[in-house]
């Protein structure tokens, strides 16, 4: 079996001060960055752009050289996330799944036969294909490097985004007023849904794997997921009150670190309501495209920090260190991308003593 560049040690490591993160007991921010050879071919990022008669285990040969490849720094770890597309538990329960490859990679979910289902249309389907396939490559995944890496869980979906899958985005924005009791009872059964999906999934990967993670890079030794509504963008804090929190309060009890996608100033509006749910570990800020990167939105994240949770962005070199040096780094994972300037151990390892220079001035005064 092939190994990956990461040792037992660099896992112990990774572990305790994740750990250490968790309980807020890490006087640094955790730091992930991670480098490769551009000379590997890069697979498809969506695991749906790969046919669904390649055997599970030909599926993820396809990613084998990438990870091969891959060097860590920080506090980064070996994983690979199941990406079947935002909101696949659409097509666990019957929508129409799209995926292409060309120009750009893309998934997208639409009523079966192109019809806006009104009623019984979250269903639990065990035979249903897109559900088998997620769980075969997971196990594929766990059977080819057991105890080396951690396997994102499948990014299931927000639970009116599922919705808007089935009633379509601009019907179900009508439905929030014209039929706000039958949509009571259909995110009551979507939260249901993904509680049960969530946990299928992560039966398969967290007995054999390392932990449990994402999308994004965050571990945990147990249960962890990135709670999303990207739909509430177009809602008001009444009714993402109504219709989202009771879901993100039922998911976050059932994890043991749940953490929010804040996607978009269109979502500033509920972050006082996500603060307000105690079982609500972090949020991650992702300011959109167009908008200024997170280093510009300080109060936000002073704000989000102040209000007990925990951080994490995705940010240049230069924009973690101007998080830590304005804000200091306990209870931020700041994700650096860069191009290249950082894969060297040298060139990391200097950085990564700036970060801590810049933290530890920040915390002295």
């Amino acid at each position: 079996m092939s190994e990956l560049r990461f040792s037992p040690r660099d896992w112990e490591r990774v572990e305790q001060d994740a750990l250490a993160w968790w309980a807020g007991d890490l006087e640094r921010p955790l730091v992930w960055f991670t480098g490769s050879d551009p000379k590997v071919a890069r697979p498809f990022s969506y695991m749906t752009n790969y046919p669904l008669w390649m055997p599970a285990e030909e599926l993820i040969a396809q990613y084998e050289p990438a990870l091969l490849a891959q060097r860590y720094y920080g506090d980064a770890f070996p994983y690979i996330w199941l990406n079947f597309g935002p909101g696949i538990m659409a097509g666990f329960v019957g929508a129409e799944v799209h995926s292409v490859s060309e120009p750009s990679e893309t998934v997208w979910f639409t009523p079966p036969n192109d019809t806006a289902t009104a009623d019984g249309f979250l269903t639990y389907d065990p035979d249903n294909v897109w559900r088998k396939r997620v769980l075969d490559v997971a196990a594929a995944l766990a059977a080819r490097w057991p105890g080396q890496l951690v396997v994102g869980q499948t990014d299931l979906g927000g639970n009116l985004d599922i919705i808007a899958s089935f009633r379509t985005t601009q019907a179900l924005l009508t439905d929030c007023i014209d039929r706000a009791d039958e949509m009571d009872a259909w995110v009551a059964d979507a939260t249901q849904l993904w509680l049960r999906y969530y946990d299928e999934v992560d039966a398969v990967i967290r007995p054999s794997g390392r932990g449990s993670s994402s999308w994004a890079p965050i571990w945990s030794p147990g249960t962890t997921y990135m709670l999303q509504s990207d739909f509430s963008y177009m809602i008001s804090p009444a009714m993402f009150e109504r219709f989202v929190m009771p879901d993100l309060v039922a998911c976050c009890d059932h994890l043991d670190h749940g953490f929010y996608h804040l996607d978009g100033k269109g979502e500033i509006p509920h972050l006082d309501m996500l603060l307000s749910i105690d079982r609500l570990r972090g949020i991650q800020w992702i300011p959109g495209d167009g908008a200024p990167p997170p280093q510009d939105w300080l109060p936000l994240l002073d704000r989000i920090r102040k209000g007990g949770k925990l951080c994490q962005v995705f940010v240049s070199p230069e924009g973690a260190l101007k998080i830590v040096k304005n804000l200091g780094g306990k209870g931020f994972l700041l994700v650096v991308q860069h191009g290249g300037e950082l894969d060297d151990p040298e060139a990391a390892e200097a950085f990564l003593k700036t970060i801590h220079h810049e933290d530890t001035k920040t915390r002295s005064f």
